[in-house]
């Protein structure tokens, strides 16, 4: 080795650094963000923190084909970040630490309890760290219920069921859908019976069934019939449904007619992401179960406090900026939030058939799906693809200019044409996205 210093600049990219900048990982990027031996200077780290906040707010503009919502600011709420809020086990069991938010998480689950129609008596529930904590931890119960039974899930639900099942161990059952998009309660009912057949030759008691229904398909935004899933899996025998809600759960419940999805329905437990309508700028979600079908908890001695939960510690901030989102609207903002999103949707279907797009909508959803655009329209759009169809999801930030803006920007014979001269679909109170308090942005008192 030579004499030269290991950094003549404490934050210079070492070998290694330069072959990693030329991956494309990220719609961001910054110049240098390497971690090195000495401490960066805080110009340099403030001026990193500076750039990212900027590409972050100018990618949103853009952010149609995801569900997350961006039309929120929680900058007032900076004052919160000056101190570690650990929500550590279970919401309803006080721990000895004393730095945590539990007294806003009951409320938060309260709140969700009642919006799924699930007992509070007999309910349970936390805040997660998003959508696939939640579905991880509803098959979790539904396994330790019906330890060998097959986790049968649709071919549209979430990738990450996939995942839940291969670390909780279970075989997974792909179900074929309907043309909807839905999970077809008949070939459902098909392979429990081809299950049942087999329990029986092989002189075994039936195994049942653990079954992942989802509310708001990734694709396309469909909602499977949880009391149809539920009569078709009891062929297998004893059965168990999860409800994947992490987006359509919220919309469901202020639709009408109302997609079922939740307790009353027939779900033994269910899901719904923090993020995505909501919105946060840290993923969150909720997961519910009905307190009955918990397996035993463990208590951690030196944290002084039962724990059901995945997570063990949890984010005390995610919950306490869940909290604040809904005392701000309140639930009749909310259900004018969903409305408002659901004629946007509306909206973006008629303009694209207007385009020669050939969208489709499934009812109550917040999801259009039409043809794959070209690549940089895609790309300009942030729209998520499957195959020969893209998506966007008219999420609250999501506005009619932005729709028209898509539609100038793109048509499938790669021509700008006219749009029509008169909407079909009546604006519902509709306002662009800006900073400020949550109740201004959503167009709510």
């Amino acid at each position: 080795m030579s004499g030269e210093p290991t950094h003549a600049r404490p934050c210079i990219p070492r070998s290694g650094a330069d072959a990693r900048k030329n991956l494309k990982l990220s719609v961001l990027s910054h110049p240098n963000l390497t971690i090195g031996e000495k401490p960066c200077p805080a110009d340099e780290t403030v001026s990193a923190l500076r750039e990212v906040s900027r590409q972050l707010s100018q990618a949103r503009e853009h952010f149609l084909g995801f569900p997350g919502n961006m039309a929120f600011d929680d900058s007032d709420s900076g004052h919160l970040l000056a101190t570690l809020a650990n929500n550590v086990g279970d919401p309803d069991s006080e721990d000895a630490s004393g730095m945590h938010t539990k007294d806003f998480e009951r409320e938060v689950i309260a709140w969700f309890t009642e919006l799924a129609q699930g007992d509070p008596g007999t309910t349970y529930g936390y805040v997660t760290s998003g959508g696939s904590e939640g579905v991880t931890f509803g098959l979790y119960v539904g396994r330790e219920q019906f330890e060998h039974a097959p986790l049968y899930a649709s071919s549209q639900a979430h990738y990450s069921v996939r995942k839940a099942s291969e670390l909780l161990r279970m075989r997974l059952v792909s179900v074929p859908c309907g043309p909807d998009g839905t999970m077809d309660a008949e070939a459902l009912g098909a392979l429990c019976r081809t299950q049942r057949r087999e329990d029986a030759a092989a002189g075994r008691p039936p195994r049942g069934a653990v079954v992942l229904a989802t509310a708001g398909t990734t694709m396309g935004g469909a909602f499977d019939d949880v009391p149809a899933l539920r009569e078709a899996a009891g062929a297998a025998g004893p059965c168990y449904v999860h409800c994947d809600a992490a987006l359509g759960g919220i919309v469901a419940a202020f639709s009408s007619p109302r997609p079922p999805w939740n307790f009353r329905d027939g779900a033994d437990s269910v899901s719904v992401s923090g993020h995505k309508f909501l919105g946060a700028p840290v993923p969150c979600g909720i997961v519910l179960a009905r307190r009955s079908l918990l397996p035993s908890s463990p208590v951690g001695e030196y944290v002084g406090t039962r724990d059901h939960t995945l997570a063990c510690s949890r984010s005390g901030l995610a919950t306490v900026l869940l909290w604040k989102r809904l005392r701000q609207l309140g639930t009749s903002g909310l259900r004018d939030l969903v409305h408002r999103c659901q004629d946007t949707a509306e909206y973006a279907k008629s303009s694209l058939t207007a385009v020669g797009a050939r969208p489709q909508r499934q009812p109550h959803a917040l999801t259009v799906t039409f043809d794959r655009p070209p690549e940089e329209v895609r790309r300009r759009w942030r729209l998520s693809v499957e195959g020969e169809r893209a998506q966007l999801i008219a999420m609250p930030h999501v506005t009619r200019r932005v729709i028209d803006e898509l539609c100038a920007d793109w048509s499938p014979a790669g021509e700008r044409l006219p749009l029509p001269p008169c909407r079909v679909v009546t604006a519902r109170n509709e306002r662009a996205h800006r900073p400020g308090p949550a109740a201004a942005q959503y167009g709510t008192g």
